[in-house]
């Protein structure tokens, strides 16, 4: 028998992994992504938001196998999504941020991500040699034509943006000012829910949200729910086209999507309607430059995997907006990993 007590073998520090260990544990990510999904899917956190569960009495509630559940839940809970407690299952902190009833929660991010991205990136491959996005590759057509096909799939797309917005960029307006202008427009504004915040803190504005019309119907619910409906309009349109007549012009989490060229396109379309002297605030992620980590640096793989856009510096801020007529202003850090990009129009 060992003489070792008993207790320092329970309280002992877990071993550093090696390199070849968490070499593995990324080589083997798209499993854990794919079980995240599953837990998102099958409302899993969402179940256990209102407490504890036995395995047996979760599966029955959500339709699911009892011991490949048994086994998802294993799997996850070392990674501080799930704890175990007697004969029950309970989400941690950490997992209910994938319950559909969280306030910051990141569910709608799960399925949009699996259900419209993870498919195309098995071709990332192809667009590292290629340049051409893995997207194109993979559906034969560019992602916004594919995702405009649908209706459903746009929805999946607006409820994910709307997680990003209660969640990654919770607090991004905390003490934030908008430009002076009377009336506040925000192109691809999607289902209202930057305006709402905005407005919500500007009593004395009106505002404007476009999106393609398919899209921006949305927003009207979202509007409606914040108290701000008679102050803002809803308008359907392309913003490579034209835009409406605004004082002050929020592109929130837009021009990433898009190659310097479309961007100078969608920029034009605000500088034909723009009042003499617009303000300009662009909500993005700014690229810092050397190896520290960053979420754009991640966000930047999507971009080269689904769409022609890519996450750019400041400098690169700076001469696109430059191109088009704007002065760059200021460049103002949130609590958030986004930045305010405030411009003038020349």
């Amino acid at each position: 028998m060992s003489n070792t007590d008993s207790s320092d073998a329970i309280t002992a520090t877990p071993p550093v992994p090696s390199p070849a260990t968490l070499m593995g544990q990324m080589l083997g990510g798209f499993q854990i992504s794919q079980a995240l999904y599953v837990v998102a899917k099958l409302n899993v956190a969402t179940q256990l938001a209102s407490g504890p569960r036995p395995v047996e009495g979760l599966a029955e509630e959500i339709g699911a196998d009892k011991s490949a559940l048994r086994r998802l839940l294993r799997t996850l809970a070392p990674l501080g999504l799930f704890r175990h407690v007697e004969d029950t299952v309970e989400a941690t902190p950490f997992g209910e941020l994938l319950s559909a009833t969280h306030p910051a929660s990141l569910r709608d991010v799960a399925l949009c991500w699996m259900e419209t991205h993870y498919q195309p990136f098995s071709q990332l491959l192809g667009t590292v040699m290629t340049g051409e996005p893995a997207a194109e590759i993979h559906f034969g057509k560019p992602f916004f034509e594919w995702l405009g096909e649908d209706p459903a799939r746009f929805s999946l797309l607006s409820g994910a943006m709307a997680n990003v917005t209660g969640s990654l960029r919770a607090g991004i307006f905390d003490g934030y000012a908008l430009p002076e202008g009377k009336v506040v427009a925000d192109i691809g504004g999607s289902d209202g829910t930057v305006m709402a915040e905005l407005l919500g803190r500007h009593a004395d504005r009106h505002g404007i949200v476009f999106d393609l019309p398919h899209v921006v119907s949305d927003a009207y619910d979202v509007l409606r729910k914040q108290g701000i409906a008679g102050r803002v309009e809803v308008v359907g349109g392309d913003f490579f086209d034209e835009v409406p007549t605004a004082d002050v012009y929020v592109l929130s989490y837009i021009l990433h999507d898009w190659d310097d060229a479309s961007c100078g396109r969608i920029l034009g379309s605000l500088v034909q309607a723009a009042n003499p002297g617009a303000r300009l605030v662009v909500i993005e992620a700014v690229l810092p430059e050397g190896d520290e980590p960053h979420l754009a640096k991640t966000v930047d793989l999507t971009m080269l995997a689904m769409h022609t856009g890519r996450e750019r510096t400041a400098n690169e801020y700076d001469e696109l907006l430059d191109k088009s007529g704007f002065t760059l202003d200021r460049i103002l850090p949130t609590p958030s990993p986004f930045a305010m990009i405030e411009a003038t129009l020349r």
